[in-house]
């Protein structure tokens, strides 16, 4: 007699497969994500891929002439283009001056000075800093501007001294960075509120009766606990800042000539004012690969941490 060989069922026969039943479970699950999907290509997907696609062509808004593929046309006059490679010079120090040091030092103080504090005390500091963030990025402009104008709050107050000047003109990065500071260290300051609240007392306590001093608990103990939170909040901050226009914008204009105008504002004005909008996405695409190496730098370091 021949012998026959059992046939063995799909999970012994290691087939991968998906069983029936759980083809109808994975349906279930997704069907209500279909809306979200969708909108998501619509609106996200496809927009981007529509910028890669018009940073290798011509694309202009004056409607003349039809658009050709040009390759890395845009990209190599980039490199050549001084005014933006100064305009990346200026996003930088405007990232690492009104971001890093600035939001992230300043958030970091206000919620180590909470620490310990009355609830009215918390409250009222609190509220103060989150109304600087909530007020909206043209309407913080203004102020800044009616602020810091030739005839401006500031200027009143400093007259008498003899120290009044036009600010925007005279020092126009300084200028926007302060305002961006005064404007989202809110973020900050609640990020680090919230890891500063998983710090163990113990800790602190133990160090305290080894004779550490304020500083020596911040550096050797608080520091290094909540050494995520730190790197995390630079990324977020980082990214957000790198993006930043209508402050910009409002308060300078990028001026006086382009003293102030970073890389999101020479894209505006090469994209709308001058009309090239390949050349303007170009410059869009660089940014985005900028803040991509922020974000490799940042994630690096969570991982190094982990």
């Amino acid at each position: 007699m021949t012998a026959t060989t059992p046939t063995l069922p799909p999970a012994v026969r290691g087939s991968t497969s998906v069983p029936r039943r759980d083809r109808g479970r994975i349906l279930r699950h997704l069907v209500p994500l279909l809306p979200a999907l969708l909108l998501l290509t619509v609106f996200f997907a496809g927009p981007m891929l529509w910028s890669v696609y018009t940073a290798f062509t011509n694309s202009a808004l004056s409607g003349t002439g039809a658009v050709e593929f040009i390759g890395l046309a845009n990209f190599e006059r980039l490199l050549n283009d001084p005014s933006f490679w100064h305009s990346i010079l200026l996003t930088l120090v405007f990232v690492v001056g009104s971001a890093v040091i600035g939001q992230n030092t300043l958030g970091l103080l206000i919620a180590l000075l909470m620490r310990g504090r009355n609830r009215a005390t918390r409250t009222a500091v609190t509220g103060l800093v989150l109304a600087a963030w909530a007020v909206p990025e043209t309407v913080a402009g203004f102020c800044w501007y009616a602020f810091l104008y030739r005839t401006g709050t500031l200027n009143e107050l400093l007259q008498p001294l003899g120290m009044s000047q036009n600010w925007l003109y005279t020092a126009p990065m300084v200028a926007v960075i302060f305002a961006n500071v005064w404007r989202g260290t809110a973020f900050s300051m609640l990020v680090y509120d919230a890891a500063l609240s998983e710090v163990p007392p113990d800790l602190l306590e133990a160090a305290a009766i080894d004779g550490a001093s304020r500083w020596q608990k911040l550096r050797h103990v608080t520091l290094p606990l909540i050494r995520r939170s730190i790197v995390t909040n630079l990324m977020l901050i980082t990214l957000q800042t790198l993006a930043a226009f209508g402050l910009i914008f409002v308060m300078t204009g990028g001026g006086p000539g382009t003293a102030s105008q970073t890389t999101p504002l020479y894209m505006y004005e090469q994209a709308f004012k001058f009309y090239e909008l390949g050349y303007g996405t170009a410059m869009a695409l660089v940014l985005l690969a900028v803040g991509g190496i922020f974000s490799a730098i940042y994630l690096r370091l969570i991982r190094w941490e982990d």
